[in-house]
């Protein structure tokens, strides 16, 4: 039996985490670590831990694993680019398994939409996620991975070429730019949309979670592949074989 242990246990997804594990046949929780914790006892308990904590917080786990080395799965949002790299630099030391988004379907909607902006490589993209009022972080991490794989595909850098807002006379739509924007509002779990647009035809590809027990689901089966890897940085597309 694979000891699962939470970061961010009193989160949103640290608890739905904690209850999807009650119903597993191979994995167990082990530990639930909340700031005022000990995160010795978390690692020494655990085979694997799972974070969905906060960018700082994912900072904290990570320069502490780096003398503990410990399988982790991080699915934490709105990281930094500085927070990215010590993701990598981890990973030296221990399998570390990251993903903006831990859904099968949006594996595969990243999938199919690098597909489309090389094929339809003349078509304009825009991209819109939508999310429950709570979210901190905009646009959604799930979003940026969206935008990034397709700007990629198209060998354009997604810094020069991304946008998040439209508002007065701003002039025609540049051929190149990406639109990424954010609506918040409600309960809503996470919707996900992306258009390819071209005169006389469109192309749209959506995805829609209705319940966050998809993502718990995603990390644990995450967990349970990664604490068998060796080191190294891995992705969804590694555990899903795309």
């Amino acid at each position: 039996m694979i000891k699962i242990g939470i970061y961010g246990a009193k989160g949103r997804m640290g608890k739905q985490i904690k209850l999807c594990l009650e119903d597993d046949k191979e994995a167990k929780f082990s530990f639930g670590f909340d700031m005022n914790d000990d995160l010795e006892s978390l690692f020494k308990e655990s085979d694997t831990i799972i974070d969905f904590s906060s960018p700082n917080g994912t900072t904290s786990l990570l320069n502490f694993a780096r003398t503990y080395p410990k399988p982790l799965v991080i699915g934490t949002t709105g990281l930094d680019e500085k927070t990215k790299q010590l993701l990598h630099l981890a990973s030296e030391v221990m399998p570390i398994f990251y993903a903006t988004n831990m859904s099968l379907g949006v594996a595969v909607l990243n999938h199919l939409s690098k597909l489309a902006a090389t094929m339809l490589n003349n078509f304009d993209i825009e991209i819109i996620e939508m999310h429950h009022r709570h979210k901190k972080d905009a646009p959604s991490g799930t979003a940026m991975t969206l935008a990034e794989n397709v700007a990629n595909a198209r060998k354009l850098s997604l810094d020069k070429v991304r946008i998040s807002d439209r508002d007065g006379l701003i002039g025609p739509r540049n051929k190149d730019e990406i639109a990424v924007m954010s609506l918040r509002g409600g309960d809503i779990v996470g919707v996900h949309r992306i258009g390819f647009y071209e005169d006389g035809e469109f192309l749209e590809l959506s995805h829609t979670a209705t319940s966050r027990a998809t993502f718990a689901k995603g990390a644990i089966s995450a967990a349970k592949w990664l604490v068998s890897q060796k080191s190294g940085f891995y992705g969804i597309n590694d555990l899903l074989g795309i």
